[in-house]
């Protein structure tokens, strides 16, 4: 069992948005984003976050740093509650847990030079790095990122994709964090940019003993560089466990057809045939009753429909927690 301390812990943590139209304190419906999201991050981990698209892996993202507010549950930096604090204990704890946005056109302000960009979050928090210590700060963290302080004076459109997110990088580690959540960091990148990217961000963590949420739709990526994956369907947790286990046994029937649906260069390596997932998920406005993923699983049974499975672990299948009535077991799972 990994013995790290644990630096950020998500409980139960519910997101609802209402339709357009509905009203606040009237019945109405809702898109539930997320719906019971736990998980914990120890110090110097990563854990990677995937799901198809509207699966809520960025309201996850937003939720954690404070740019969106929780309907319920709550959101832990060791122990302190980020959305419970206010004023300056609010401020010191949400600086610990930054955030790396996807689009790195769209992220950074294209009125502001990278030095400016770089300085408002001292503007921010003063406190932290003394007026006279920010322009030195500033530079080593442009070095630290792997850009040239020269350029400082210049302004985004001057960048190209991966620079751009290595100032956004810079900016997340501004303020010394313990914790960044990467939302997609890399989606918008070439795959040769992506590698050098990906790469940083190791180094980084390496270096400065940060922890990451590491949320992306490349499956790929997110096994490279993650020690644990949460797998996301329709606003839950599905499966979570060590890299390993996830991808070499899942567990959990999504997992299975979410992995299947990568292309490889030799289908005929898979072995056995898997079957691919059907269909589109259902709309987070009226998701189906029970398990949510019953109406695509080939698994599915009548207790699909009335009960919903609990997140919880299961003794032969390892270091990992299962959401399902009828998950796979190693001696059931297709070869891969």
């Amino acid at each position: 069992m990994d013995e790290r301390e644990v630096v950020l812990t998500v409980d139960a943590l519910t997101k609802h948005f209402p339709v357009r139209g509905a009203r606040f304190g009237r019945e109405g419906k809702v898109v539930r984003a997320l719906d019971g999201v736990s998980f914990e991050l120890r110090k110097g981990e990563t854990l990677g976050i995937v799901g198809e698209s509207g699966c809520g892996k960025s309201t996850l993202a937003r939720t954690i740093v404070g740019l969106e507010t929780p309907t319920s549950g709550a959101v832990r930096f060791r122990g302190a509650d980020l959305h419970g604090l206010r004023g300056r204990e609010r401020d010191d704890m949400r600086r610990r847990v930054q955030i790396v946005l996807q689009d790195p056109y769209s992220s950074l302000n294209p009125r502001r030079t990278v030095q400016e960009t770089l300085l408002q979050p001292f503007q921010i928090h003063p406190d932290v790095v003394p007026r006279a210590k920010r322009l030195p700060r500033v530079k080593e963290l442009v070095e630290l990122v792997g850009l040239n302080p020269d350029h400082l004076d210049r302004y985004p459109f001057q960048f190209s994709g991966g620079q751009r997110q290595r100032i956004g990088i810079a900016r997340a580690l501004a303020l010394s964090p313990e914790v960044i959540v990467c939302d997609e960091p890399v989606s918008a990148l070439d795959v040769s940019v992506q590698a050098q990217v990906v790469n940083l961000l190791q180094r980084l963590q390496r270096e400065l003993g940060l922890a990451y949420v590491f949320i992306a739709h490349d499956l790929s990526v997110v096994r490279h560089i993650s020690d644990r994956i949460g797998v996301m369907y329709l606003g839950k947790v599905a499966e979570l466990g060590e890299r390993g286990l996830v991808y070499d046994s899942p567990a959990h029937p999504y997992t299975d057809a979410l992995l299947a649906a990568v292309p490889i260069p030799d289908p005929a390596a898979r072995g056995v045939e898997r079957a691919l997932l059907a269909g589109d998920p259902p709309s987070p406005v009226n998701p189906p009753s029970g398990c949510r993923f019953r109406t695509r699983c080939t698994r599915a049974q009548d207790i699909c429909a009335v009960e919903e499975p609990i997140l919880h672990s299961i003794e032969p299948l390892g270091a990992r927690d299962v959401a399902c009535h009828f998950p796979l077991i190693p001696e059931n799972t297709l070869a891969r």
